[in-house]
């Protein structure tokens, strides 16, 4: 009997495609029943910590600047060329040093002159009052005269006139030497203006000019100078924000490092808070004054401080993170929560349907404090009252909760685009 070639060629091939058709349906059949319902409503995975007993440190950060508690900017009174410089920039200075020197010649010249001025001034002077004399007793003569008929009216008249204004010129004669002094005087004090003192003990942190320079002080007087007081003695100039200044007070320590020495810590008292604001891009800021000690000079005006405060510390409280404060289930979870507290009503299984969006709990309404605790793999709801914080961690003041007991941070997972997942809690912000 003779075999059909053909057919037993067929018959290999048909189990193949067989095979084939059997592997895709098995293959849609999983998609569709088991990774599309999981594509559809991934997975919630809870980020959960630990509450934790310890120290809880509350404390005020602020950056400001170190300034020497004295700074003085030393000026010339008078314009001149600036012939001497004694001191430079770090140089030590004691009170009523000569410091610099402005080119003295046009004002000794002026001296002399105003000098001479008050010389002819009280010569003039000497001379009204002889001729006043001489006016006098010409008058006295004339009214002797007069008396015995030997000379008229008129020139008594004439007599007393001239003595009248005799008087009169020794009066303006006297007011030309006044005058004549005060332009000595003047003269003598600008010259004095020539030779630049130092006004305080301190050390020049700034010189403005050189030797040779030309200053005019016509207008405003211009600065040569800067000197600190002793730099073993400065202040931290702080800008505390006005959500913390009620939290601090005077005599209160403080510590700050600097960028030159990132390493070391230094210490300072607060001394005052002043009263001005300073409002920058509607930010309100108050002047925090800290005193510190500087014995080894390490410390220089102008140096940028980050200064930490602590105004409040507890030993042994329990603590819980502030995110775990801040983090909001979904509204799912919130519409099958029945009340507040650890009820066990108030148990949400991870895996529960789909709940009514929207809805919210009593608590969740009237603004009450709640954090939800992680028992895998349900969550729960636990009404809490919170006290001192560090604005990381908060301290918990006769909460449910215990140490050890994860509360949740955060979340992820989900698909919040086609709606949330069936009792996931997501972080809302």
């Amino acid at each position: 009997m003779a075999v059909d070639s053909s057919d037993s060629t067929q018959r290999p091939r048909r189990k193949l495609l067989t095979g084939i058709g059997v592997a895709v349906g098995i293959v849609l059949i999983i998609f569709f029943t088991v990774v599309r319902p999981r594509l559809a409503h991934p997975d919630i995975h809870y980020d959960a910590v630990p509450v934790q007993r310890g120290k809880l440190i509350a404390k005020v950060t602020a950056t400001g600047t170190l300034n020497a508690l004295v700074t003085v900017q030393v000026g010339a009174q008078v314009s001149g060329r600036i012939a001497q410089l004694f001191v430079d920039f770090n140089f030590p200075v004691k009170k009523g040093q000569v410091i610099a020197k402005i080119d003295p010649q046009l004002f000794e010249a002026a001296l002399q002159q105003a000098r001479a001025n008050f010389i002819e001034a009280e010569a003039n002077l000497s001379k009204a009052k002889v001729q006043a004399l001489d006016a006098k007793r010409q008058y006295d003569r004339a009214r002797g005269l007069m008396d015995r008929g030997l000379v008229s009216q008129a020139e008594v008249d004439t007599a007393e006139t001239n003595h009248l204004a005799a008087k009169a010129q020794v009066e303006v004669s006297a007011g030309a030497v006044q005058q004549a002094r005060a332009a000595r005087d003047q003269a003598k004090i600008n010259l004095d203006y020539t030779t630049i003192y130092s006004p305080i003990n301190g050390v020049v942190i700034s010189r403005n000019v050189d030797t040779g320079q030309t200053v005019a002080s016509a207008l405003q007087a211009p600065t040569l100078f800067t000197i600190a007081e002793d730099l073993k003695k400065m202040q931290v100039h702080t800008n505390v924000a006005e959500a913390d200044v009620g939290k601090l007070k005077e005599k209160m320590i403080a510590t700050f490092t600097v960028d030159a020495f990132p390493n070391e810590v230094f210490r300072g008292t607060i001394h005052e808070i002043r009263n001005a604001a300073q409002t920058v891009q509607n930010v309100v800021t108050y002047d925090a004054v800290i005193d510190v000690d500087n014995p080894d000079l390490k410390l220089r005006p102008g140096m940028t401080a980050n200064v930490t405060v602590i105004y409040a510390e507890k030993d042994d409280v329990l603590k819980i993170p502030n995110a775990a404060l801040r983090f909001k289930p979904g509204p799912e979870v919130l519409a099958q929560s029945s009340g507040p507290g650890s009820e066990p009503g108030a148990r949400v299984s991870q895996r529960s349907g789909q709940g009514r969006p929207g809805a919210l709990g009593p608590d969740a309404l009237a603004g009450a404090k709640a954090v939800w605790v992680l028992s895998n793999p349900s969550l729960r709801r636990v009404q809490v009252q919170t006290g001192l914080s560090d604005g990381t961690v908060s301290e918990l003041i006769g909460s449910n909760l215990n140490e050890g007991d994860r509360v949740v941070v955060g979340s992820t997972g989900g698909d919040t685009a086609k709606g949330p997942p069936p009792g996931g809690p997501r972080r809302i912000f």
